[in-house]
């Protein structure tokens, strides 16, 4: 390979970056955002559930990919033990065709939860575990084994981002495990911030999205109340583009200035 630096300074230098939940809404745009900013030595991995969207969109990346981008994706439910186990295989493995000097990881995969149900209406154990394995335990074993992977070395930068919500902050009805599961993501995270200072860790909430978990929320939330709030959101025009959040995030993280373990929401910035 090229050993010149890219002529162009606004690409980031040989940067492993990991994003989950990538095959549609919030995470495939900004990996579309993403992979034009990454420069000669870079690296794109890509975690989702589903197969097909996911390979189709590292084909699109690859191909525009001016810089001879390696692209990776990996169909794996980190939910499970065994998709979890893949996705860190694959980091490593894409580790060791560094050097990089830059690791990027954006957790981003999550899930809605019952929103049918009421607080009440919980009591099976297996649904609830099932729930908090994929939106609170995947993103720790995750993020816990890259940094471990890429290891503290020297002039190295390592940034974790965490995808986060309003719902960390505020309850709201019908979405006990989607608020439970923000909420303990966003102070795990702030924990990460406090013992590992020499990791920049974001926890960014992107706004009420025009995703499919939006059409969710307004069709199949259990409180009329609730129900009604997401469908004058719809019908106000109020629901933000995936790549315009996407965009303030990328904005965010390449200025670098802000604290590490901070809460930063849409309408902050």
């Amino acid at each position: 390979p090229d050993p010149d630096p890219d002529p162009d300074p606004r690409l980031w230098p040989a940067t492993l970056c990991v994003v989950t939940g990538a095959s549609r809404g919030f995470g495939r745009s900004l990996a579309r955002l993403l992979a034009p900013r990454l420069g000669r030595g870079s690296a794109l991995l890509l975690l989702a559930r589903s197969a097909a969207p996911l390979a189709e969109l590292a084909a699109e990346l690859r191909d525009g990919s001016a810089t001879g981008l390696r692209v990776e994706d990996v169909a794996a439910d980190l939910g499970c033990e065994q998709g979890l186990r893949r996705a860190v295989a694959a980091l490593r493995e894409v580790l060791s065709g560094g050097p990089f000097g830059r690791l990027l990881l954006v957790n981003n995969a999550g899930s809605l939860g019952d929103i049918s149900k009421s607080f009440l209406d919980f009591s099976d154990p297996e649904e609830i575990n099932s729930y908090f394995a994929l939106n609170v335990t995947s993103a720790l074993c995750l993020t816990s084994a890259a940094l471990r992977a890429f290891g503290k070395q020297p002039g190295c930068g390592r940034t974790v981002v965490n995808i986060s919500s309003l719902c960390a902050l505020k309850p709201f009805k019908n979405w006990v495990l989607y608020c439970s599961g923000k909420a303990s993501r966003d102070m795990m995270f702030q924990v990460l911030a406090l013992e590992e200072p020499d990791v920049r860790v974001l926890n960014y909430a992107p706004g009420p999205l025009d995703t499919d978990m939006q059409l969710l929320a307004r069709t199949e939330t259990g409180d009329p109340g609730m129900r009604q709030f997401f469908q004058s959101l719809q019908e106000s025009g109020q629901l933000i583009d995936c790549s315009l959040s996407a965009q303030k995030l990328l904005k965010l993280l390449e200025e670098d200035t802000f604290l590490s373990g901070a809460h930063l929401d849409f309408y902050d910035l």
